[in-house]
């Protein structure tokens, strides 16, 4: 089917995602031994990335209204294979950080829209597993760069110049497919929009299906031509939304997980694994437990729905990473082994719903006038943190140890379950316009509800049916 090829085509931006943020893992002794790098700097290389998807996301949050979700993953692929090459031939420092940060802003804008794009595109009842598919790619990603770090372990050029192969497949396969539905008919292109909902739901253009879909976009879009301000996102209406948007990521990533992407063999060695080979092999096992327990998420996230696996995923969460600070703050080699049961216990916890679910959620909850700055405010929110998180996280094992710092992240999550559970709306199987006409009823975002099956589409409220 036609939206399988398009998820998968958008999700190697979520590979690309994955593989440029794992890569630093397996370079970054290789660019110790021939640069000598301070732990400032360690952070400054590091960090380059999320620093520059900041801005990227920010930019895309306007230009995908404005250009549409197809030409800013274009836009968002050369930059891709520019940053790629770039880094492949650093001269120094400096360089490959300016490098990095164009792979970051690249990434920023990508992580926006690739997701969108997918939601706007998929139906209902299959929109969290397609969306779900970006945070697989994310995860085959991070395992890719492991990989190539084991292939190339003697070259870090060659390990930042793979990156520019992803880059062009997903420029070309971008450049293949049309735009979302729901931004053509914003944009007054019925007639596209109509061939794109037929091609991808393998319907004849004059199908009654596609009529009553081109209605329904129709009339909610209609109903907001001429706003999509800042005050619009911060108004009483949309102000929910964007609530549970950022916060889910703000608690995604001050749960750690790019700490341990990003210094997963420092975090093998400082649990007691010793040689470089053995933290390396132990990191691309992690990569493994990521991507299969990705698959599993897929898998319950449009069954059991969205609040559940959250909650679930944070308890996960948090007591996997309560004993990684445990092992690590004793400091006594029979722990050693309860560090790593808890580490690969907080990637299947993570990988199931941490990670997918803020990216689904974010592409959902927003009204569609509004849908690119919400994205963007909740992804500059994601960015922020990502930034603060791989920033700080050298400098923290400094001073608190390990110990301390995971301690803090399993504090996160105890936080994240509370979270989800007083806010979190349950959007699994509710159209988009739907979750719209919740928010503007003026009840609670969290009491959204499907409708039961038989009835004729639409939500229930307390009060009754919309």
């Amino acid at each position: 089917m036609m939206i399988y090829v398009i998820a998968i085509v958008a999700g190697i931006a979520g590979f690309l995602f994955g593989f440029d943020e794992g890569v630093i893992a397996g370079a970054l002794h290789l660019l110790h031994a021939q640069f000598g790098i301070d732990p400032f700097m360690e952070g400054v290389m590091t960090s380059a990335v999320p620093f520059g998807a900041l801005f990227g996301a920010l930019l895309a949050g306007r230009l995908v209204d404005a250009l549409g979700r197809r030409w800013v993953l274009l836009c968002a692929a050369l930059l891709f294979a520019i940053g790629a090459a770039f880094a492949a031939a650093a001269n120094g420092i400096p360089m490959l950080s300016v490098a990095r940060l164009v792979l970051g802003f690249a990434i920023g804008m990508a992580s926006l829209v690739a997701p969108l794009y997918i939601s706007e595109s998929a139906p209902p009842e299959k929109r969290g597993m397609l969306v779900s598919i970006y945070q697989l790619a994310i995860t085959l990603g991070i395992l890719g760069a492991y990989l190539i770090a084991l292939v190339f372990s003697d070259s870090w050029r060659a390990m930042f110049l793979f990156g520019a192969v992803p880059g062009v497949a997903l420029f070309l396969g971008m450049h293949m497919l049309r735009d979302t539905p729901r931004w053509l008919v914003k944009q007054n292109r019925g007639a596209e929009a109509r061939l794109a909902i037929a091609s991808i739901r393998s319907l004849a253009p004059g199908d009654a299906r596609v009529d009553a879909e081109i209605h329904e976009i129709t009339r909610t879009a209609d109903s907001e031509r001429g706003k999509g301000t800042w005050a619009e996102l911060f108004g009483p209406v949309a102000r929910p939304a964007l609530v549970v948007g950022i916060g889910l990521f703000l608690l995604q990533q001050l749960s750690g997980i790019n700490a341990v992407i990003y210094y997963a063999p420092v975090v093998f060695r400082e649990a007691g694994f010793d040689l470089s080979s053995v933290q390396l092999m132990a990191t691309i096992g992690i990569g493994i437990v990521n991507v299969l327990m990705t698959v599993v998420g897929m898998g319950l996230i449009d069954r059991i729905g969205r609040r559940p696996l959250l909650i679930i995923g944070f308890c996960g969460a948090a007591v996997s990473l309560g004993m990684i600070a445990i092992a690590a703050a004793t400091d006594a080699e029979a722990l050693d082994i309860l560090a790593f049961i808890g580490l690969v216990l907080y990637i299947a916890s993570f990988a199931v719903s941490l990670g997918p679910l803020p990216w689904v959620m974010m592409s959902e909850i927003f009204p569609l006038n509004v849908r690119g700055l919400g994205m963007g405010a909740a992804s500059l929110a994601n960015w922020g943190f990502n930034f603060l998180v791989v920033f700080s996280f050298p400098l923290m094992v400094a001073h608190l140890g390990l110990g301390g710092v995971f301690a803090i992240y399993a504090l996160v999550c105890v936080a994240g379950v509370v979270f989800a559970v007083r806010l979190v709306p349950e959007t699994n199987g509710v159209a988009l316009e739907d979750i719209e006409r919740h928010l503007r009823s003026g009840q609670p975002l969290r009491t959204l509800k499907r409708a039961p099956a038989g009835r004729d589409g639409g939500i229930l409220l307390s009060g009754g049916r919309v």
